[in-house]
Formats: C-alpha cells, sequence, structure tokens
C-alpha cells in the first residue's frame, strides 16, 4: 500500500494532460444551492498544488490528488469538452449540428448546471439535445435535472440514452442498499474529514462528491447490443456494452468520424474496485480485462480516449498502451488470484502473496492503487467465486463481533492487559496487529479510554502512510470516530429523500424499496390488503403485506379478494409523502388523497416500515 521506487518522478505526461486543452476556470470554484448552501468547494484542495508532500501524506498520492485538483472547461478535440473538478466526475460535452450532447451530467443538478453555465460562457447557448449516461452509478446520472428538464424529455425535445439495465442497477444500488452504503461511504470517500495534510487528501479517482439535489430522469432510448449506432444531432455513437464490469450496467462508445473513445470507468488513472469497500456487487474482473481486449479491437484506430474521472489520454500508440496495461491489470489480479485459490489459499492470504503487479503494468502510474487496491481486489475475486465462507469449520458458526471480542480479551488477560501489549506492539512499528487486538478490546469495551487513544494514533499513523486515497480516508474517519463520542451524530435523524429522484423511479420501485424496510418479524403477525391507485400515472396497484413479506401487484388482488383500504392519489403527492414533505394526514385534509376502508390499516402499515438512520458506527460495535 506504499510508494515503490520503480515509479518515474521525472515524467510529467500526467501533469501535462491533466491541464491540457484549458479554456475557464469557475472562480472562485464554490457552488451553491438556490439557498445558498455549498455544495461543491474545489478550492479547499488548493494546499494540493505545491510539490512540497509533509509527511503525513504518501508522495504518490499526493501528486494524484494535485492532478485531480485541477478544475474548469476543457477542450479535448474540436468539438469535445470536458467540465472537470466541478464534482467527483467529468461530464463530457459534444457539440452536434444544432445544440449539445451532454455525457454523465455529474451528481447533484446544482454541479451539472454550474458546469454547463461555464461551457455556455465560453461556447454560447446551445441548446441540449441529449444526455448519455455511461453507467447505472449515481455520480453519472444524478445531474442531469441541471441540463435538462423532465417536461423536455417527456415532450421529445431531449433524448436520454443509457445501457441496457440501467434502471434496475440504479435503484437497486442508489434506493435500496442505499442507507448502508451512504453510511460507509463516508468512510470510503472521508466525507466528514477536512481537507488537508491531516486529513483527506481525495481517493484517487476524484477528490469529493458534492452534495446537492440528486435526481433520476428515465432513459428513453436503451443500448442492447455491442455494434449498435445512434445518431443524436447529428454526432455519431457507435457502442460498446460492458455489463457486470465496473458496474453492472455500463457501456463504452466511440466516435467514429473523430477518433474519439469514451471508456466511461473502464479504464482510469488509477486501479478500480472490483468490490468498492462502501459495498456493492462483486465485479467481474475476467470479463473486465475481456471488454478492455474487445474495446481495442473494436475501435484500434482512436486517437483520443477520455472517461468518466481523471483526465484524458492523446496519441494513437499512448491510448493502445493504457489500454493494454489496465486491461492486463485486471487480468492479472484475476487470473493469479484464481490460480492460488484452486492451490488452497484463501483471499487474505492471497491478497498477502500478491502485493503488486510484474513488469511494466507495475511501473505504471494509472495501475498504482490510488482508488482500487490489490489488496481488496483479489479478495473480491475470491469472493466471487467462493463467498464468504473460506472453508474452515472454525470460521462456519463464529461469535459475532462483540461476543468474539469479548471472549479474545478475557482469554488474553482483560483489557488493560491487552492495551500494555499493544502499545509494546505499537513501539515495535506492528500497526496492523495493533489495530486487531484493539479491536477486540473496543468491542468488548467501547468505554476503555486508553485503547480508544491507542487506536486513534494507530489509525492515522496506518491512514498517513498510505498511497491508497480510500484506505487513508477509512483509518482517519475511524480515527475521528473513536475521538467522537461513542454514539457518533444523531442516529436516529431520518433520511429526508430526494423528489427528483423518487420521481424518476417507477411505482413498482417505489413499493420495492419500501418492501426491504419492512420490519418482516413485527409484521408476521398482520395480513393487510391496500388497493393504490394514481390517477396522474394511470396506475392501479395492490400491496399484500403478510407472512412478514410486502408483496406489490399490479391491477386487483388475486381471486378478486377485497382490500382493507383504498386510496386514491396522485403519484406526485405519494412521493411528497415519502419525502416527508407532507403527510398522509396534510394531504387527506386537503383533499389530495382520497381514503376508502379502514383508514387504521395505512397507520398500521407505514408503523411496520423501518427508518433507516442517517448513522450507525462501524468502528465501535
Amino acid at each position: 500500500m506504499t510508494t515503490t521506487p520503480d515509479l518515474n518522478w521525472d515524467d510529467r505526461t500526467d501533469h501535462t494532460n491533466a491541464t491540457r486543452g484549458l479554456i475557464d476556470k469557475l472562480e472562485p470554484c464554490v457552488i451553491r444551492t438556490a439557498e445558498g448552501r455549498v455544495v461543491w468547494d474545489n478550492d479547499r484542495w488548493d494546499f494540493l498544488t505545491t510539490d512540497t508532500c509533509p509527511p503525513t501524506v504518501d508522495p504518490s498520492l499526493w501528486r494524484q490528488a494535485g492532478h485531480n485538483t485541477a478544475q474548469g472547461l476543457f477542450e479535448v478535440a474540436p468539438g469535445f469538452y470536458q467540465v472537470r473538478g466541478l464534482d467527483v466526475s467529468n461530464m463530457t460535452i459534444v457539440e452536434g449540428e444544432t445544440g449539445v450532447v451532454v455525457i454523465d451530467p455529474l451528481v447533484s443538478k446544482e454541479c451539472a448546471a454550474a458546469g454547463l453555465a461555464l461551457y455556455r460562457r465560453n461556447r454560447g447557448a446551445r441548446p441540449v439535445k441529449a444526455v448519455v449516461y455511461t453507467h447505472s452509478h449515481g455520480d453519472h446520472f444524478g445531474g442531469a435535472l441541471g441540463v435538462t428538464t423532465a417536461a423536455a424529455v417527456t415532450a421529445g425535445e431531449v433524448a436520454v440514452v443509457a445501457p441496457e439495465g440501467f434502471m434496475e442497477h440504479a435503484v437497486s444500488e442508489n434506493v435500496f442498499a442505499g442507507p448502508a452504503m451512504r453510511r460507509r461511504a463516508v468512510y470510503m470517500y472521508g466525507k466528514s474529514l477536512p481537507a488537508g495534510p491531516q486529513g483527506t487528501v481525495g481517493f484517487g479517482i476524484a477528490q469529493a462528491l458534492s452534495t446537492g439535489t440528486i435526481g433520476l430522469v428515465p432513459p428513453t432510448a436503451t443500448v442492447t447490443h455491442t455494434g449498435q449506432e445512434l445518431t443524436l444531432d447529428g454526432i455519431r455513437f457507435v457502442f460498446q456494452l460492458a455489463p457486470d464490469s465496473e458496474a453492472p450496467s455500463e457501456m463504452n462508445f466511440y466516435f467514429p468520424d473523430h477518433k474519439v473513445l469514451l471508456v466511461a470507468e473502464m479504464v482510469n488513472h488509477t486501479l478500480h474496485n472490483t468490490l468498492t469497500p462502501r459495498g456493492a456487487l462483486v465485479r467481474d474482473a475476467r470479463a473486465w480485462a475481456g471488454y478492455i481486449t474487445e474495446c481495442i479491437q473494436l475501435f484500434h484506430d482512436a486517437d483520443i480516449l477520455i472517461g468518466s474521472h481523471n483526465w484524458p489520454t492523446w496519441g494513437h500508440s499512448e491510448v493502445l498502451e493504457i489500454l493494454t496495461q489496465q486491461r492486463d491489470a485486471y487480468a492479472y489480479l484475476h487470473d493469479q488470484t484464481v490460480r492460488l485459490m484452486n492451490r488452497g489459499l484463501t483471499g487474505t492470504e492471497i491478497a498477502e502473496e500478491l502485493t503488486s503487479f510484474p513488469g511494466q503494468v507495475g511501473s505504471a502510474w494509472h495501475t498504482r492503487g490510488y482508488y482500487g487496491s490489490l489488496s481488496l481486489n483479489v479478495k473480491a475475486v475470491y469472493q466471487r467465486y467462493m463467498g464468504w465462507f473460506d472453508g474452515n469449520p472454525a470460521h462456519l458458526w463464529q461469535h459475532p463481533p462483540v461476543e468474539q471480542a469479548r471472549r479474545y480479551v478475557a482469554f488474553m488477560g482483560g483489557a488493560d492487559t491487552v492495551v500494555t501489549k499493544a502499545a509494546d506492539s505499537y513501539e515495535q512499528g506492528d500497526l496492523r496487529w495493533v489495530a486487531e487486538v484493539l479491536n477486540h478490546v473496543l468491542f468488548a469495551e467501547p468505554e476503555h479510554v486508553a485503547a480508544r487513544e491507542l487506536q486513534t494514533r494507530t489509525y492515522e499513523a496506518l491512514g498517513h502512510a498510505q498511497e491508497n486515497g480510500v484506505w487513508r480516508n477509512f483509518y482517519l474517519t475511524g480515527a475521528q470516530e473513536l475521538r467522537a463520542d461513542a454514539d457518533g451524530p444523531a442516529g436516529s435523524e431520518p433520511h429526508h429523500q430526494s423528489l427528483d429522484m423518487l420521481a424518476g423511479l417507477t411505482t413498482e420501485q417505489i413499493f420495492q424499496s419500501l418492501a426491504v424496510r419492512l420490519d418482516g418479524p413485527r409484521a408476521a403477525a398482520h395480513r393487510l390488503l391496500m388497493r393504490w391507485e394514481f390517477p396522474d400515472k394511470d396506475e392501479a396497484w395492490t400491496v399484500l403485506v403478510g407472512n412478514g413479506v410486502l408483496t406489490p401487484m399490479r391491477g386487483d388482488a388475486p381471486g378478486g379478494e377485497a382490500p382493507h383500504l383504498a386510496l386514491r392519489l396522485d403519484r406526485a403527492t405519494f412521493d411528497l409523502v415519502l419525502a416527508r414533505r407532507t403527510t398522509f394526514a396534510e394531504a387527506t385534509d386537503a383533499g389530495t388523497v382520497a381514503l376508502e376502508g379502514d383508514a387504521n390499516v395505512l397507520a398500521t402499515f407505514f408503523g411496520l416500515l423501518e427508518e433507516p438512520p442517517l448513522h450507525f458506527p462501524i468502528a465501535l460495535p
């Protein structure tokens, strides 16, 4: 996880490319909501522009972070522009015959709108004719309403293009598993850390995520197969589907008339994750490498490579080189993990064997583990094939963490004894072991002052030594949690869902998102049957709660069973209730909800839904 001497520190290519084509900047680079809340502040990274790396940051990570701070409007090729440094991702703008095509409109609509305004300030007020999502992660579609409107899309004035499976996976990751992922993302992206040499310096693929308004505009056109072509505002696209790679739904595409290749997140100026530490489906490293091979074969004459993060690559041979080396990185970590797995090693053991890439891949800047790490990636490959269980019977039915910790600490002579021994290990520099044993103490006795203090110093020392920005953020956020009160921020504070996001979901997806919030054991004592009518959508749904399961069914209940309660309301009103902008009682009083039957059913139903907390402890039990 630390810098190796094989890197060419005299190579300034990345610095040149990260700043090449700059047309204009956003000064100050601070973006706010209409109410004045700051959702993006790129200026807080100004400390990274110096060449002097402090001892609390790995020099290689410092170099990468400095390149990622470049912000503004950049010309990549005639008619091709990128907005970089205004969010975690890049927004690409391609000029067509009558307007522009916007690709990957950032995380939030405020940042996307600021990026489009920066483009228009320099290139004129060209209308947006199409929006393209490269894949199903929120930082590539969340800001769509900053560059277009739902009305314009509905009217057919703006096309929205996405790969097959986009809506399914966008919802499953951002809505169904969203609460848990958002909490772990605080650690992964260092969201609660101050920017600075002692805190977060970014995470390799970018510096931070904006905190503005996230929306979802469903696609109007779907890419279903590799080789499919579309012409958007006179611009020819040739698509390559790459499902189950960096995202479950992802695509690359080529502009054959310009020899520009856009590779989404298949290729970056850092090693990516085969399993992101915030949580996600395990990605297929073998397929990922195969898609890059196919990309090389399909678009072999490309002269410019652009992606959804970091900076472009110019030159035919340079494009081929980065594609080849990135391909070989994912192929190597997959194939060697499987080789050692078949020798009998577990994921943790394999991660200790495979610590670097060989040859040119190992000395390339763009395969360094700033974002993804070889250690976690090989564990993910193992998990994809073998699951969480390593085959050892001792691990088949272990105690949960707190009960394990209490027993370990008792066996080792009590918390005070463990802390004393851990302090000796700290002085000897065995920080990994200190973190391990003190974690047991803190899960057994969370208020043990000496353990918390030593573990805090241990996490800080480990964090400051990491080349990987994500690992740094995890360690330093863990230290931050230990320094705070044991309970941290208010854990019971409700999560207010984005109206723009809710409006983009189908009604079925809305009910599915409620199903994963149902408290099954409590709900098992009830049988509820409700009919929901949404006149504005011309839809009727039956929702059955039985056997601890919520089952949504389009239309009437099977067998014509009469519902206990029928509701009639617009979907827009339902969205307002779910977003906590109003209540059913208020909407009923206002006449926007009509109830027929037992109104107590509604209160019972929502009383069985669990509100996911914004905060839950990670470094503590």
